[in-house]
């Protein structure tokens, strides 16, 4: 077990917002794992937080088992499949400070899109679907962060608020438990990181459930305000960190 206090300074904030964001409010959750990477390793960060999520899943899915799009779930499930085989191809060969470069630039990315681009109303296709699947599978594995790829896609379908969030629930669900074998074959889970899953799991429970009363009872936009800041702020650091590593190498 990770036994460092400056580790779970940042990790309580960061399985927190995880909570949060598994109970419907999917723009805060993409802060956790960019959070505990200014830490620990990039993979080492989602390979703690895959066993949390993968408890808070069965939550959330049973809570919206009956709001959601199999259309979507499917088209974009089948393209999830290529972005967990490029992670892992990636992830085998690329050192930590690439990943933090790579992550923070993907974070950077993000929240300018979400600020200065807005969706508009679009009839979903195939491909765009196994696109934007393959890049939420591909951002979710490096750093559990696949929320705006997904989002990019499924918005501007402008699906009723409980089917977008049963939507994104599923899909997630389904990329969370396919991402063991790439975690497995890339040795992210030992004896340690599982305890420290464990020690950070009843405070992920909690906030999941108050995720799921808060998405029912709550106006969503100075939660996502908060959590693009946040993600800004944090890739920029994480950006800052990579690239001086690299630069030193």
């Amino acid at each position: 077990m990770i036994t460092d206090p400056w580790f779970y300074l940042l990790a309580l904030p960061a399985v927190t917002v995880l909570g949060l964001g598994k109970g419907g409010f999917a723009g805060i959750g993409m802060a956790a794992a960019p959070l505990l990477s200014l830490y620990i390793p990039p993979l080492q960060a989602a390979a703690i937080l895959l066993p949390i999520l993968l408890c808070q899943d069965v939550i959330s899915v049973w809570t919206y088992r009956r709001d959601w799009d199999a259309w979507n779930v499917k088209v974009m499930t089948i393209g999830a499949l290529a972005g967990l085989g490029a992670a892992w191809a990636f992830a085998a060969f690329v050192p930590d400070a690439a990943i933090r470069l790579l992550v923070g630039l993907i974070g950077l990315t993000f929240v300018l899109n979400a600020w200065f681009r807005r969706p508009k109303l679009k009839a979903p296709t195939v491909p765009r679907g196994l696109f934007w699947g393959a890049a939420a599978a591909f951002t979710s594995t490096l750093i559990q962060a696949g929320a705006p790829p997904f989002s990019v896609f499924v918005l501007p379908q402008r699906l009723p608020k409980m089917t977008l969030v049963g939507t994104m629930t599923v899909f997630f669900a389904i990329t969370n438990a396919m991402k063991v074998a790439p975690y497995l074959a890339l040795g992210q889970f030992s004896t340690a990181s599982l305890a420290t899953s464990a020690l950070l799991l009843p405070l992920a429970i909690v906030t999941n459930f108050a995720g799921i009363w808060l998405v029912r009872v709550t106006p969503v936009e100075v939660f996502y305000r908060i959590a693009y800041w946040l993600v800004l702020v944090i890739s920029i650091a994480l950006t800052w960190l990579g690239a001086a590593a690299l630069l030193r190498g």
